[in-house]
């Protein structure tokens, strides 16, 4: 006999439960399992084996409420029977755990040992450095959790900032108002969040503040409560930004940092920022390090190739 008590995050739990909880009453009637529901919350008592299906059930469950804004009866019964009939593939099996956001056409989970590492990371510390070549999924992971945590309520807003190395964080001498200055920089934090959110609900959270995408150079003096803030390409922060960035936590808000090592474009290479902190603050208890290598990479497959020959070209390990 075994345990497990699974959250439901990101839709209302009545819909998984059902009415009068026929949903859960199609699981126990189908399994020798026990199902108890107290808030958002599942715990769930029997073999290890019924829990492993119940699992992978409520997961597709909440998959099929997030894209259809309901499940029905005949919807949870289906489900069932393709877990009976065991027609899914493992590597395709979604489960309430194993999910970092769900989307409009489908989930964000991680798709490598050590992306899974990094979202696991970041749910045991609040402040997580992701290290490793670009296409490793750092910031869309990132972007993935902080949009989660938004839609869990576990924070009240989003700030998403990266520095603009070619302005030199000066941006006065471009053209166009602010918006039009920074957003070649802030575009891939853009285009992470309109992949996970609709157009309208980004622009409204925008509005609203409740997301913000900003230059570095605009994070001075703030302190950022309630907050998941996410630096991007850190590897081209000096010492002092980066201690700046880090000193803007303030309670109930996490943060975090990616970069890539291998592609600094600051003058002052030995100096990155990200460098000074991966060697300083190593040792802090709630600070985490998580590294990628070219493994990770969820791109094209050549990009993993790619980076392979980069790394031979320059004398990089693996």
């Amino acid at each position: 006999m075994a345990e497990k008590i699974i959250e439901i995050k990101g839709v209302d739990p009545l819909l998984v439960f059902g009415m009068n909880d026929i949903n859960l009453t199609l699981l126990q009637k189908t399994f020798p399992i026990k199902i108890f529901a107290r808030g958002n919350k599942l715990m769930l008592d029997g073999d290890e084996n019924s829990i492993r299906q119940i699992d992978a059930i409520i997961g597709e469950m909440l998959l099929t409420i997030n894209q259809k804004g309901e499940i029905s009866e005949d919807d949870v019964q289906t489900l069932i029977n393709i877990e009976i009939l065991g027609k899914r593939p493992a590597a395709e099996e979604i489960t309430a755990d194993s999910v970092i956001l769900f989307k409009k056409n489908g989930v964000i989970k991680p798709r490598s040992a050590n992306q899974e590492k990094y979202y696991r990371s970041t749910l045991k510390n609040d402040i997580v450095f992701g290290i490793g070549p670009a296409g490793t999924g750092k910031t869309y992971i990132a972007v993935a959790i902080a949009v989660a945590a938004l839609r869990n309520h576990d924070v009240q807003r989003i700030i998403l900032t990266r520095p603009a190395v070619e302005a030199g964080e000066s941006l006065g001498f471009l053209p166009g108002d602010l918006k039009e200055k920074i957003e070649p920089y802030l575009a891939p934090l853009y285009d992470a969040l309109m992949d996970m959110l609709s157009t309208e609900k980004v622009n409204a959270y925008t509005e609203q503040r409740v997301i913000e995408v900003l230059p570095l150079a605009y994070m001075r003096g703030r302190t950022l409560n309630n907050a998941y803030v996410i630096l991007d390409e850190a590897q081209n922060t000096t010492s002092m930004q980066m201690k700046m960035f880090l000193t803007r936590l303030g309670v109930n808000s996490k943060a975090i940092i990616t970069g890539d090592i291998t592609q600094i474009d600051i003058p002052d290479k030995a100096h990155s920022g990200l460098i000074e902190a991966k060697n300083i603050l190593q040792n802090i208890d709630g600070i985490d390090f998580v590294y990628f290598e070219p493994k990770d990479v969820v791109r094209h497959r050549l990009v993993r190739e790619i980076i392979k020959a980069y790394n031979n070209l320059n004398g990089v390990a693996e």
